[in-house]
């Protein structure tokens, strides 16, 4: 897959066949529109375009909420759509000027200039440019005149996807990860890097890797213990690299995972802390992913540390026939 930042250094695409949207998730229902947009492709031996934007728009709009938790981060979501046989993304810088842009100004100025469109597939309620002004109609009217095609993702797709992304965020808050990994149709996975912790895991026989989690817009589960699976993961210079990552081939370690306030330590921060099963290899400062396989348990406080290292070998037992019934159920990019 081909990535681009400046829209002003595109290629002439073949036969352009483009879609537009943020693909938080890239779940099962946007799954099915990269196939609707593979399809036409295929079609008429053109390409597939997808426009995104960066940083979410709603961080730039004014009166728009700048509180955003996201399914993914850019370079995931460019790992997903790479994994879903995707030609070409365009990443879009979302600027104020940008969104100055009025309607008939973003696809004259936008859409046409720059990306000469065979085929554009978009959804009835699209909305751009100014005032969010533009819709599907304007596009029509553009198509009669201009002579590319417009094809209109079904509303019942639409429905499906804007519900799926609300479901899949609150189940991962509420750490029901079954009905959020069914959704997405892969394993939900975030990336830490390892830092130095207390050490206190050790002291009991279940040493843990402390993960600081580096985007702040990303979307955490909540409090609990988790059947996780584990990989290391390039520092990548760049998102151009993202796409080429091994995070869905490279060696991955069963493991377990706490996430929320350890109560029977201390409880006066939240961690996420990973005991990765019969490894005991230096990571400090490398950048783990962790894909969230199942939750276990609530976030509990014991007695003490030995009341809590006998719970820990429940946890593993558990962690290690979850993961065994998991097995090959959900992978990235199939």
């Amino acid at each position: 897959m081909h990535i681009y930042k400046n829209t002003d250094l595109l290629p002439a695409f073949r036969r352009a066949v483009i879609t537009i949207g943020t693909f938080d998730g890239v779940h099962t229902g946007h799954q099915q529109i990269l196939e609707q947009l593979r399809q036409e492709a295929a079609r008429i031996d053109g390409e597939t375009v997808i426009i995104t934007f960066h940083p979410h728009p709603r961080k730039i709009v004014k009166g728009a909420t700048a509180d955003i938790r996201l399914l993914n981060t850019l370079r995931e979501k460019i790992e997903l759509l790479s994994w879903n046989g995707i030609d070409h993304l365009v990443i879009v810088p979302f600027t104020e000027a940008f969104s100055q842009l009025t309607a008939e100004q973003y696809v004259k100025e936008f859409l046409l200039e720059k990306f000469h469109p065979h085929t554009i597939i978009i959804g009835y309620d699209h909305q751009f440019g100014k005032g969010r002004k533009g819709d599907y109609h304007l596009l029509e009217d553009f198509s009669r005149q201009e002579g590319f095609r417009l094809q209109e993702i079904p509303v019942h797709l639409l429905n499906e996807i804007s519900v799926s992304s609300t479901r899949i965020r609150e189940a991962i808050t509420r750490a029901d990860l079954d009905t959020a990994n069914r959704l997405l149709g892969y394993d939900f996975f975030f990336a830490g890097r390892v830092v130095e912790g207390n050490k206190l895991g050790r002291t009991i026989g279940y040493p843990t890797a402390n993960l600081q989690v580096e985007d702040a817009e990303k979307l955490i589960p909540g409090d609990g213990v988790y059947a996780v699976e584990a990989a290391e993961i390039p520092d990548w210079e760049d998102d151009s690299t993202a796409a080429a990552a091994p995070g869905n081939s490279a060696t991955r370690w069963k493991g377990m995972m706490n996430i929320g306030m350890r109560p029977t330590v201390d409880g006066t921060r939240r961690v996420i802390e990973v005991n990765i099963f019969d490894f005991n290899s230096d990571i400090y400062g490398r950048l783990l992913r962790v894909f969230v396989k199942k939750h276990l348990r609530g976030e509990q406080k014991f007695a003490g540390l030995d009341a809590l290292k006998q719970q820990l070998a429940k946890d593993k037992v558990a962690a290690e026939e979850s993961l065994k019934l998991l097995a090959d159920s959900y992978k990235p990019g199939t």
